[in-house]
């Protein structure tokens, strides 16, 4: 029983983890697409 709760929780603690890295990923891109925005307002104006 315990080694069937500890599978889960693996699981579980392997999922959260890729969810993690998905969401600093977004955060990453969302900065750079930002940046890049800045970059060419500033650039036309």
């Amino acid at each position: 029983m315990a080694k069937k709760v500890n599978a889960k929780r693996e699981a579980y603690q392997k999922k959260q983890e890729q969810q993690g890295k998905n969401v600093v990923m977004w955060i990453i891109g969302g900065l750079i697409a930002l940046g890049l925005i800045f970059a060419i307002w500033t650039s036309l104006g």
